[in-house]
């Protein structure tokens, strides 16, 4: 099956996210194009943004590469280093354990997309700069903690 028919790919919605972080991921969706083509060494997405949406929390990855090209309309970059512009065909890369926490926003009044490409590892942690939380992957599932390692409650 070399070519994917991304109509018969399920859209996704929602999020892993505890929940009273939930709610910031309204209007994202993603299509899983990995698990859909037999991929298992990286993941392939699509992410939808509708106007005002983000593809996530601002975070960045301990062991885990991530690759982004703009598909479909004006996207915003948030990252360490402020606001970049992202069009059609702009493309970002934030290399493993470099810190540099990201995330992507579409600023616009068009629906946007991107591609994200990223590595799988047998374990990893993410970190989220702008709220006191981290996550750790391990046997495919993900533990959310405070910072600290702490459990988080059911108030941020």
């Amino acid at each position: 099956m070399p070519k994917i028919n991304l109509d018969d790919v399920p859209e996704q919605t929602g999020t892993i996210y505890p929940p009273q972080y939930a709610g910031e991921m309204e209007g994202r969706s993603s299509k899983r194009l990995g698990p859909a083509s037999g991929l298992t060494q990286f993941g392939v997405n699509i992410v939808t943004l509708a106007p005002g949406a983000k593809s996530s929390l601002r975070h960045w990855h301990e062991n885990q590469d991530e690759f982004a090209m703009v598909t479909q309309g004006n996207l915003t970059l948030i990252d360490d280093g402020g606001e970049t512009a992202l069009a059609a065909g702009d493309c970002c890369a934030f290399p493993k354990g470099d810190g540099n926490a990201h995330h992507i926003v579409n600023q616009s009044g068009e629906t946007g997309a991107f591609l994200v490409v990223g590595t799988h590892t047998p374990t990893e942690c993410g970190h989220y700069a702008d709220i006191d939380m981290k996550v750790e992957f391990s046997d495919g599932k993900a533990v959310f903690t405070r910072k600290d390692g702490t459990a988080i409650g059911d108030t941020p």
